[in-house]
This record gives C-alpha cells, structure tokens and sequence, in this order.
C-alpha cells in the first residue's frame, strides 16, 4: 500500500492560519457557513478546523454523494465557500468530480468561492467552473492576507464559536430528505481520554468517510495531541487485508471500523493473527450496527488476543455515544461494555418504565451537553422535539431498540423504526442478523417486515457466494440457525436471494428504504445511498405476492 504525506502539528497550526486568512479574506465571519465536498484527506482538516477557529459552521460530505444528496445537505444552509476535490480514487478507479461541483456552485447561489483540492491531477483545469480557484492560488492569497497582517504568527480563535459544526441528520432519514442540524461535539474528549484511553503517543485511525460523523470522532484526536491516521478509498482494494497492512505499517494502536467491516475480514479468510505484526494494537473499535458475537470470537481468534473489543453505539445527532467501551471493564461477548459517563441511559418499556434484562427503547433521562443546539430552519423547534421527545414526553428517545444486559452491558437489537412486529411481538432485526452471520454461505443481509393478511411477516433477503443457489437445504438452515438460537417468532417466512444489499454511504444497512420499496411506496432520499441501483432488485417480487 501507498503511504501518504505526513503533517506535524506545527505544520498543521501553519496550514490552518492560512486557511483560516484566506476565509476571513473571503468575508466568511461567525455563524456564516463553510461546506466541503472532500475525501478524507490533511485539507479536509486544515478547512474544518480553519472554519471552526472563526466561529462559522462547517459542514461536510464525501464525494462519492450525487447531486440530490449534496443539495439535501449543502442546499438548506447556504454556505459561502464550499471546497471541493478535483476527484478521487476508489477500488482501483479514478472519479472525476469536476462536473459535479461545477453543478453545486450553478445550483447554489450563495456559493461565492469554490476552492477546488487538486487529488487525482496536480493541475486540474477549472477554466469552465464559475467562481473557481485552485487550493495553491487560495492560499498564496492567504499567505499575502498574513504577512502584512500583525497577528501572522498566531491563530486567531474565536472560543464561544469553535466547536460548532454543522452536521446532516441521517436519523430517520432512510426514506426522507435529511434535516440539517447545529451540534457542539463537547463530549468527545471525554469518549477519547477515558472511554478510549487515548494518549499522546497513539496512533488514531477510523475507516470513515467525511460524510460520516465517525469523521468528527477522529479528527477530534487532535485535541489529545494524538496522531490521526487517514485512509481514503475501499477497504478491500486491492485486497482484504490492505487496511490490516496500513495498520501495521502505520503501527495504529487504536482501531476504529464498522461491524459489518469485521463481519467481511472474517468471510474473506483474514487472519492477521498469523500474518501480521499488531503488537501495538490495543484498542479496536466497531460502530454503525451491531457487532455480532461470532464477531467477537473472530477478533479474540484470529485478529488479537489481548486488545479490548470496544463496540459503540450513538448517533450522528449528538456527534458522540451512549454507549461504548472501558479500558478496566471486561468484554463480554455481544455486550457493548458500559454507559457513557455523564450520560443518563436507561432503557424503557411502553409505559416508560426503566427495564433491565428487558428490550426497550434506548433514552437518556437528563440532558447531557452534546446535546443538538437545533435544527436549521426550525426557529419554533417543532421539528426537534418532534424527533426526540415526542415518545417519551421531555425525555430523549434516541430511536435505538436494546437492553441492559446482567453484567450492566447494552445489546442494541437494532433501529426502534425498524423493529419487525409479526404477532403483536417486538423483534429487533439485529437478533436475526446475529444468526445469519455465523452462516459461511451468507455474505450479507437484510431482513424487514412486510405487511401481510392483517399482520406482518418477517422476510429475509440474504447475499450469497458466489456459485451458491438458495435452494431448499439452504433456506432449512438459515431457518434452523435463527429458530435455534432465538424463537419461532423469529424465523422469517420468506427468505429471497438477492446480488447487493441497499446501504448508505456510511456503510448503515437502509431497511426502512427496503421496505417501502416492497410496499410501493416512495424513496426520496436515494442520493444518500452508495448503491442506489440495489433498490430496483425489491420491487414487484414474485415471491412476496403469495
């Protein structure tokens, strides 16, 4: 694998100085709007973190986003200066994004400045994009802005402000244009230092896009002085171990990804217990759905022994966790460790009753700081406490479906608007993919609940290997599997075959988008999505007819 430039602290103060000239040249002062249509990449910080020392809000997206999905984000909130990448690289190919910005800035007229981030050509022609200037030509500006200005050796910050930014409401936005929101990420520093045990002298990574709020989790390694790792591209290419490769090239100590990243390594054979050396590998963590136990004995087996498994749970609204890991806690398998410090979690039944050992939905009893300030363009607040506290009235209802378990550990058995009903009884789509898993035929899967004869049926549609057929001795497996281990009510009634699994960019399974594609009904937030084209496969379905 390739390896990248390296920047140090004092070459990122000066970098982001610069930036932060060449914005206040620009006019952009607090509360305006900075957005970014970039890879995960030094720039994409430097922007951010320049953005935030003025006190304006910075908002982000990768740029694998089409058109629609940029304008759901980018559209409500108006920004100033957007920067953009000429293109970028993924599994082997190269993305031009030119046309694309050239389409945002056309379609967005509050766009004064595009700043275009030169990463698949060293002198990207921008003679036909409007308002366009290389990232070179901004800062050469900047750097004119700071020589003659008497504070060029500092960094102005402005404190109220700088930890403001602007975030994309992916929650309950499967099928539905997202809400824009203004967060404060104060409580990350918390989550690094004592749920994560980060020092100084770690190595930071987390496979993340910029258009994911694991990407704010990050960069805010920075302020712990810890050195952030980046990686931009697929996670397989050119093969399944390439980030195991970085990781030991890179000597990461601190390893995030998602459950279903982990899920892929062990169906791919890796076994970095034998082929690689992660002796500073201490701490990896999972997020974006739930990490299954046979995920668990992968890790322990075949990846590291002594590390701390640490699964999170939280959401992009907060820009932080509930629930995660403890460094002196033990990990017990298919358990999320333990509650976030200074955050009220309890699980409620129906009657907003705190239960234990029960499911229920995931609350937080007593406000916590980071905390959503608003929603953009919601001046009454309507919309924000129709999406929290409309459950549980003054209670937080984060929308997650879980249980506290014995040991004072969380379960999350998946989204609280997804969870399957057949019967009256509540079942979290997580307990079915937990079983799946274990199956080795079973790449991938996404289970949903149809309505039927009055009822609901459960349906499971599964990925499977190459030159596998679902036939008869399959589908008794799969049921078996899921009967065995959790109950009749479980097992789904259909299980289809299908090539590809509809997910966001982020990597989150979209089954609310899956079910109303099976019910005829609309999909509007396509453009949020990475396989888009993976929707037309649950339409009309022969088998779901009978």
């Amino acid at each position: 694998m390739a390896r990248g430039k390296t920047v140090t602290y004092n070459e990122l103060f000066d970098q982001v100085s610069e930036c932060a000239a060449g914005l206040r040249q620009l006019g952009v002062v607090s509360g305006d709007r900075v957005a970014g249509f970039m890879p995960n990449i030094p720039e994409t910080i430097v922007a951010m973190l320049a953005t935030a020392s003025i006190g304006a809000i910075w908002s982000s997206c990768s740029p694998d986003f089409g058109i629609n999905g940029v304008m759901d984000r980018f559209g409500q909130i108006e920004p100033k200066v957007l920067f953009g990448c000429d293109g970028y690289f993924y599994n082997g190919k190269t993305i031009d994004t030119l046309p694309r910005l050239d389409a945002i800035c056309s379609k967005i007229g509050s766009i004064a400045q595009l700043v275009v981030v030169p990463v698949v050509d060293a002198a990207p022609s921008l003679d036909k994009i409007a308002r366009a200037i290389t990232w070179e030509e901004f800062l050469v500006s900047a750097s004119a802005a700071l020589s003659v200005s008497a504070s060029s050796c500092a960094l102005a910050l402005d404190p109220l402000h700088a930890q403001v930014f602007l975030r994309d409401l992916i929650r309950r936005a499967q099928a539905h244009c997202p809400h824009a929101l203004a967060a404060r990420s104060f409580s990350i520093l918390k989550e690094h230092q004592l749920h994560a045990d980060l020092k100084t002298d770690d190595r930071l990574f987390y496979f993340t896009t910029c258009g994911w709020m694991m990407w704010n989790w990050l960069v805010s390694g920075l302020a712990s002085e810890a050195t952030l790792v980046l990686y931009d591209g697929s996670p397989f290419y050119p093969e399944p171990k390439s980030l195991i490769d970085m990781a030991e090239e890179e000597q990461v100590s601190i390893f995030g990804t998602s459950a279903k990243y982990i899920s892929a390594l062990e169906k791919a054979g890796v076994n970095p217990n034998k082929t690689h050396d992660l002796s500073q590998l201490r701490t990896l963590l999972s997020t974006g759905s739930p990490l299954s136990q046979e995920s668990f004995r992968y890790v322990y087996r075949d990846i590291k022994a002594d590390l701390c498994l640490a699964s999170i749970s939280g959401g992009t609204d907060i820009i932080a966790c509930f629930v995660l890991g403890n460094p002196w806690l033990p990990v017990w398998e298919g358990e999320i460790q333990c509650r976030g410090l200074g955050m009220a979690v309890e699980i409620w039944d129906d009657q907003g009753r705190a239960v234990r050992q029960q499911k229920g939905e995931l609350v937080c009893i007593k406000p916590f700081p980071n905390a959503p300030i608003y929603f953009w363009g919601d001046p009454d607040h309507k919309k924000y406490r129709a999406a929290y506290f409309e459950t549980y009235p003054g209670i937080w209802a984060q929308g997650d479906y879980g249980e506290i378990t014995a040991n004072e550990g969380m379960i999350i058995h998946g989204r609280s608007d997804a969870v399957l009903n057949p019967g009256g009884v509540r079942i979290g789509t997580a307990e079915i993919y937990r079983q799946v898993e274990k199956l080795s035929e079973v790449l991938d899967s996404i289970c949903i609940g149809q309505n039927w004869e009055g009822d609901v049926r459960v349906v499971l549609f599964v990925v499977l290997r190459s030159g596998l057929a679902l036939d008869e001795a399959l589908q008794a497996r799969i049921r078996s599997t899921i009967r065995r281990e959790t109950t009749p009510r479980h097992v789904p009634a259909k299980i289809i075959a299908v090539t590809d699994v509809p997910r966001t960019i982020s990597g989150k399974i979209v089954e609310l988008a899956v079910r109303n594609v099976v019910h005829g009904e609309a999909v509007t937030n396509t453009d949020a999505l990475a396989n888009p084209e993976a929707l037309a496969q649950f339409k009309d379905l022969a088998e779901l007819a009978t």
